[in-house]
């Protein structure tokens, strides 16, 4: 999955303060520490206010996966799998998964889960919620497509037969594809479901109180929560949504306690203030460069030239006011929810994206190229941080002997790149972020298939592909990060995409309040549990 980042936030937020230089102090890019959690909550809070970007349309996930959506129902709705704060995934209404085949999933279901009416969770509302997802036009369908078939095969057992084996399902059910819900209670609300003024069928450590559509939404906690482990501290958190302005404003003066932020920008005004306090938390999300194949960006020996003379920390420091920074693939680190040891050595071992620029050996490429003399346009849109993506590759450009442009469209074409091969045309670099929402980062690197969609530049390696559909069937976690290691080196080695920085998560807390994660959980994981009181 991609998105696109709201960038324009950043610039009116620092022109209404007048500016990060005058009243705030961004972090430096080198001691930019990215966190799991905030520090553990002390005390009980008996409400809290907490900020979105816009109101839910509804709270129906099968019909609306957004982001802000999900940040309320993570707290309230609870999947087979879950994933924690350090982006690892672990068994929770299933308490254990087994593969006897490769084509064959057994899920064991937990005995002692309760709805929040009270009934168990049911081996049958596993197979039926499912099912649900499954269904045509249902915003998690996609991550069926492999799916076989669902069935009850024990009074606590489901098994789900697969067309051809999918490493990635174990992941999707720490998603909204693994969501229970019960059934009785959405066959009787129907087309109610999941609007205002209704209730919830849901098992999490907080239901639905109240939705005063247009104005508010409050979430309490379940004191007959199933899993006497948890213990949350706050009664209810009520939401409000903000743009990015009035957010600040409402944690700065009191009114909110707290806000997921994905876009970064609004995280530099409260830097320096003592009311609110940002912490910042693993990611997939990247910004790259998208090559066409339209000129001089077709030899791969131009790209890695480019990868190797464009100044990453510069970037980091001046397009994201430091709240970034150099990366050397196309996935953030919050993929990495297995093996890190292994891809975290194997990402140190890369040497073609340095933090910053590496001249000589930039020159020696472009000379290998035959010193190309056609210019390389570079797509903006005006905002601040491609601008600056795009300032930094004609700077490089013209330090290694060859020449960039910047074309700069409309905002409201930009996103047509993908979709519009003419667009793609009159560019030979777009730069964009990118995300996944499963941590395993086999789920970006079949961006570089042959005829992908996404692989504008089109990269064709038979290797590559045949890498790619193992490490999709590998469903030994070992296995798979080795082939997905290889696809990382030869993905990079190519330089099919070119990386630059990768922009983290972000929390913003008022001084009263902390324990929430800071990473990219807040769409699957019951954040609201771990929120609290400062000690």
């Amino acid at each position: 999955m991609k998105k696109t980042l709201a960038l324009l936030g950043l610039a009116a937020l620092t022109a209404a303060c007048g500016g990060p230089a005058a009243t705030t102090k961004a972090p430096d890019p080198a001691t930019l520490t990215l966190v799991d959690r905030t520090p553990k909550a002390a005390g009980p809070l008996d409400n809290a206010v907490w900020l979105l970007g816009q109101e839910p349309g509804t709270l129906d996930l099968d019909l609306d996966g957004g982001t802000d959506n999900r940040t309320v129902m993570a707290n309230v709705c609870e999947r087979l799998m879950q994933t924690q704060p350090d982006m690892t995934v672990k068994p929770w209404l299933a308490e254990k998964t087994e593969q006897p085949d490769p084509k064959t999933m057994v899920l064991t279901l937990r005995q002692d889960a309760t709805f929040h009416d009270g009934s168990p969770v049911t081996a049958d509302d596993v197979v039926w919620s499912l099912e649900r997802h499954a269904g045509e036009g249902k915003d998690e369908s996609d991550e069926f497509e492999d799916v076989q078939s669902v069935a009850k095969t024990g009074d606590h057992e489901v098994t789900i037969a697969f067309k051809r084996p999918n490493a990635l399902f174990v992941q999707a059910l720490a998603g909204g594809a693994g969501i229970v819900l019960n059934q009785k209670v959405v066959d009787g609300l129907g087309k109610d479901f999941g609007t205002p003024g209704h209730e919830d069928a849901c098992s999490g450590p907080y239901r639905l109180k109240e939705w005063k559509s247009g104005s508010q939404l409050t979430i309490e906690r379940y004191d007959a929560y199933w899993n006497k482990d948890v213990k949350p501290l706050t009664k209810t958190v009520t939401f409000q949504w903000a743009d990015d302005t009035a957010l600040v404003n409402s944690l700065v003066t009191g009114a909110a306690q707290g806000a997921y932020l994905s876009d970064t920008g609004p995280a530099v005004a409260p830097q320096s203030n003592q009311a609110v306090s940002v912490a910042y938390g693993a990611t997939t999300r990247v910004f790259v460069l998208l090559p066409t194949d339209r000129g001089v960006m077709k030899d791969a020996r131009i790209r890695r030239a480019l990868s190797l003379a464009v100044d990453r920390a510069g970037i980091a420091k001046s397009g994201f006011a430091g709240l970034a920074r150099p990366w050397k693939v196309p996935v953030g680190a919050g993929a990495w929810s297995y093996q890190k040891e292994a891809f975290q050595a194997a990402y140190d071992q890369l040497q073609g994206a340095p933090d910053s620029p590496r001249l000589e050996e930039a020159k020696k490429l472009v000379q290998e190229a035959g010193s190309p003399k056609e210019p390389i346009i570079v797509a903006t849109n005006g905002e601040q941080a491609r601008t600056v993506i795009a300032n930094a590759v004609v700077d490089a450009a013209k330090k290694i002997g060859l020449t960039a442009q910047i074309k700069t469209v409309p905002a409201s074409e930009f996103g047509s790149f993908y979709t519009d091969e003419s667009l793609r045309a009159q560019v030979d670099l777009v730069p964009d972020d990118w995300y996944i929402t499963k941590s395993d980062p086999i789920g970006f690197y079949d961006n570089g298939l042959t005829g992908s969609s996404n692989n504008w530049v089109k990269f064709s390696s038979p290797e590559y592909d045949e890498l790619v559909a193992r490490a999709l069937s590998a469903t030994d976690d070992a296995a798979r990060a080795k082939d997905v290691i290889e696809l990382q080196r030869r993905f990079t080695a190519d330089m099919v995409w070119i990386s630059l920085v990768e922009v983290p998560n972000a929390v913003v807390l008022g001084s009263k309040v902390t324990g929430p994660p800071a990473s990219q959980v807040n769409m699957g994981y019951p954040w609201a549990a771990d929120l609290g009181a400062k000690g």
